[in-house]
């Protein structure tokens, strides 16, 4: 009997989603830095067993929005309790549940299996652990908990083994070499972002959205051309730096992390605009991608 279904990841920024996911498929599908708000869309990656179709879905850190882009966020990760056949809820050792109760009280109401997930469990000691299990299973009876440590590859195993048990029989969704249902040039602009999550401080990183432009695919080369969007004059300053310095860095390295993602030799070219509305205007958001039907 062949299983197959939707396992969504929910749950607050920082608490190690992007990473469980890519444990979870064994590929780098979702970037996984140490700033919060790193995911900004609903991300799907696939595993194929010989029995089993897995189709794992990573959704933004749940957060209460401050602008049309947060919002945007948050009905991903409200769409992702729609269409689940397992609900991964992921915490950690030192998240305070309290600050999305409204978030849980719609977990809570869920008839579909709910994993709760206390994450990066090296961090604490044996009673820490069992108070937070408590706490837990106060604010989410229904659920089964299982603490892990994704970092560390700590109980995944049985949590894959836990998810195949839960699917549904069905047939498989996607064709069994379908690894993504994102496109190439989507994680051409994840990457660049991710790049400047990791080079640049303080509000840059949230400021900042990529457009690739062109994405040429040859033989043993890939040719892309990379718009870097920013709001205000002052921060494409910054990002470009003195004589062009900072945006080379970044660039260079998102040319690394490409060539490692895409297998082949990539000639990158990255440019810096101003869009002063982007974060707040629906137009410019759709244009993005940040649309959750």
């Amino acid at each position: 009997m062949h299983k197959a279904g939707f396992v969504n990841i929910v749950g607050n920024p920082n608490v190690g989603k992007s990473t469980l996911m890519n444990q979870l498929i064994g590929e780098r599908i979702s970037i996984a830095t140490f700033k919060a708000q790193t995911t900004r869309h609903r991300i799907m990656g696939i595993v194929n067993t010989d029995d089993a179709q897995i189709v794992f879905s990573d959704t933004p850190g749940v957060l209460k929005p401050n602008y049309k882009l947060q919002e945007s966020m948050l009905a991903f990760s409200e769409s992702a309790l729609q269409d689940a056949d397992v609900l991964l809820y992921v915490t950690d050792v030192v998240e305070n549940p309290e600050k999305n109760m409204d978030f849980l009280d719609k977990v809570r109401k869920m008839t579909i299996p709910v994993l709760l997930l206390i994450n990066k469990i090296d961090q604490s000691d044996q009673k820490q652990l069992g108070d937070i299990v408590e706490k837990w299973h106060a604010l989410l009876p229904n659920a089964e908990i299982l603490p892990i440590s994704a970092q560390n590859k700590f109980g995944t195993d049985m949590l894959m083994k836990r998810i195949e048990e839960l699917l549904p029989p069905s047939p498989p969704y996607f064709d069994k070499d379908q690894l993504t249902d994102k496109p190439a040039r989507f994680f051409v602009s994840e990457i660049i972002r991710e790049k400047i999550l990791l080079y640049y401080d303080k509000e840059i990183p949230y400021s900042v959205e990529v457009r690739v432009d062109t994405f040429k695919e040859e033989k043993d080369k890939i040719n892309i051309h990379a718009v870097i969007y920013v709001e205000r004059d002052t921060q494409k300053g910054i990002i470009i730096g003195h004589r062009g310095v900072a945006l080379k860095k970044m660039s260079t390295e998102a040319r690394k992390a490409l060539e490692k993602f895409f297998g082949k030799h990539i000639y990158l070219e990255t440019y810096v605009k101003v869009d002063k509305d982007w974060r707040s205007s629906k137009r410019e958001l759709d244009h993005f991608g940040y649309n959750p039907e």
